[in-house]
């Protein structure tokens, strides 16, 4: 009877294990269910949704066949919804061009112009070369969509326009359009104005005041600039062939090289045109009518005075050195201490007086 009870307890025993779960069983169960190496399915697409670009890796881009080299957080941070941006960043769905044999981004754009807008992603600074266009860069910063450069390159582009315009000569429109609107009482003034290579030929430009104007290569045939004031104005390698310049006052101007042929300078009232100082080198003034010219001290060296009329002009000190004066007339000229040397005096209307002073 006691072994009875003895099986009977120990069959119960028995049955109670068999119900309880295994302690290794379960211990084994739960390590591989937080094992690091054994992720689930959830943890590891959340892993690779929130993974971040490592900051300072490198990546080299094929700019129109330049390479240029940089970090993923140069190019990451500054402008973060550029192009550039949006290439590199994991979360975007634009994806990156194609590679080269070398490895690096192709991006079909020009590397010059790149190279300021690398910069700027660098440091934050507009730095580019004299040479480089501005429009130039800002066409790339809106293509590449750096928003924060595209404001201060369109003003700097504005300034520059301006700036040009300020520097381009004035036209014959604009010179006849100031004509229309400026009253005949008026001084007309183009004081400093920038006229170069303008076409004013033939036009009626009396008394205006020209001084320190820009008139290089400018065509003035057969106009008429009687009593225009043309002190230290700029007229070299201008055309003012046939123009009427009576009582005009060039003092200290440059005509260098101006072809002033058959130029009419005489004032019948006898009051002289003042060209003291003028620079008259190289200059063909063959045939022009300059009786009672004021030209002392005047360069004229290698100028053209064919035939010229020069009675009573002033020619004191001036440089006449290799200056042809063949049948030209200095009848009472005054030619105190003028150079003229190697000067060519043939077919003279008039013989030189020794009263005239020659060196």
């Amino acid at each position: 009877m006691s072994s009875k009870k003895f099986s009977s307890a120990t069959s119960n025993r028995s049955s109670v294990d068999d119900c309880l779960p295994s302690t290794s069983g379960c211990g084994s169960s739960k390590q591989s269910t937080n094992s690091p190496t054994s992720p689930s399915k959830d943890n590891v697409k959340k892993l690779s949704v929130t993974a971040e670009p490592t900051p300072f890796k490198w990546v080299s881009l094929n700019v129109g066949g330049k390479v240029f080299t940089t970090t993923l957080s140069t190019l990451l941070n500054k402008e973060p919804r550029s192009m550039l941006a949006r290439m590199f960043a994991q979360e975007d769905a634009m994806c990156p061009s194609d590679k080269d044999s070398q490895g690096a981004f192709l991006i079909d754009r020009s590397s010059q112009y790149f190279e300021p807008i690398l910069n700027y992603l660098r440091h934050g600074q507009l730095i580019y070369d004299g040479h480089l266009s501005l429009e130039g860069i800002l066409e790339e910063a809106k293509f590449f969509g750096i928003e924060g450069l595209i404001p201060q390159l369109e003003s700097l582009v504005q300034q520059q326009q301006a700036a040009t315009m300020e520097d381009m000569p004035l036209t014959r429109r604009d010179v006849i359009s100031a004509l229309i609107k400026t009253s005949q009482m008026t001084e007309l003034r183009f004081q400093g104005v920038n006229l170069a290579g303008a076409d004013l030929r033939k036009l009626d430009l009396r008394h205006i005041n020209f001084k320190y104007a820009c008139l290089q290569r400018c065509n003035l045939s057969l106009a008429n600039l009687n009593y225009c004031c043309l002190e230290r104005a700029d007229l070299s390698f201008a055309n003012l062939e046939g123009a009427q310049l009576l009582s005009v006052k060039g003092l200290c101007a440059n005509m260098e090289g101006a072809n002033l042929q058959g130029c009419n300078f005489e004032d019948p009232t006898g009051v002289r045109s003042n060209l003291e100082g003028v620079n008259l080198k190289g200059a063909c003034l063959e045939n022009s009518n300059m009786a009672g010219v004021n030209l002392r001290v005047a360069n004229l060296r290698n100028a053209n005075l064919k035939n010229c009329n020069l009675r009573a002009a002033v020619l004191a000190g001036a440089d006449l050195e290799r200056c042809n004066l063949s049948g030209s007339d200095l009848q009472e000229a005054n030619l105190r201490g003028a150079n003229f040397k190697d000067a060519q005096l043939e077919l003279m209307l008039t013989p030189l007086h020794m009263s005239q002073a020659i060196r």
